[in-house]
């Protein structure tokens, strides 16, 4: 099950997944950058950041605090989102679109506020040192969610239209399951350390 070999030609299986939900992304950035339509719903989404951000300052180690948070938040919904892509694929597209929009909203915003860090400077200061570990991870999460959801999909068909071929599709389903352990794993790492980076060496750079 943890064979580098099988992890790495299972991913290999999985490209069009994952190049599909890197698409989805990239079009959230770009919407919630171009479209003012969805501002007022991404501010709500930003207000519950905002919260979070609260908490970390109230805290008495606002760094350590503030990695134990962004890792918390980030794994469990990149877990959770794994296994509720089995409601036909639907979260994990919607998951990835809404945090998209959200990074897309939050550059737009920056480009418009006088005195702030450049967009550019956010994106390699304040996004990539971190984002090229997360960002990665959260995406094939999605993507394996949404494979999840197309198994789940054609097992329904199956069950409706074509009952011989059930057992076949169940087997397809267990199998995917028993992959997603070992992806699980790589991807709380990854996440753990992209967490540590974030509230450490992001916040380094922000600062300078």
């Amino acid at each position: 099950m943890f064979k580098l070999s099988a992890i790495v030609l299972h991913l290999k299986q999985m490209r069009s997944y994952i190049i599909f939900s890197f698409m989805v992304f990239f079009a959230g950035i770009i919407i919630g950058g171009t479209n003012s339509e969805f501002h007022a719903f991404l501010e709500g989404q930003l207000a519950g950041l905002g919260q979070l951000k609260g908490m970390v300052d109230q805290s008495a180690n606002p760094t350590l605090t503030m990695m134990i948070v962004i890792f918390l938040n980030n794994a469990i919904k990149s877990i959770l989102i794994m296994y509720l892509g089995a409601f036909f694929g639907l979260l994990p597209l919607l998951f990835l679109a809404v945090n998209g929009m959200i990074i897309g909203y939050l550059l737009q915003r920056i480009s418009e506020t006088p005195g702030s860090h450049t967009v550019l400077e956010v994106i390699f200061k304040g996004l990539l040192p971190h984002g090229i570990i997360e960002i990665p991870a959260i995406i094939i999460a999605c993507a394996y969610g949404m494979k999840f959801g197309t198994l789940i999909l054609r097992a329904t068909g199956n069950l409706l239209f074509v009952r011989s071929k059930l057992g076949a599709t169940g087997k397809d389903i267990g199998d995917f399951v028993t992959r997603t352990v070992p992806m699980i794993v790589i991807l709380t790492v990854s996440l753990l350390v992209a967490s540590i980076i974030e509230s450490t060496f992001t916040v380094w750079l922000l600062s300078l």
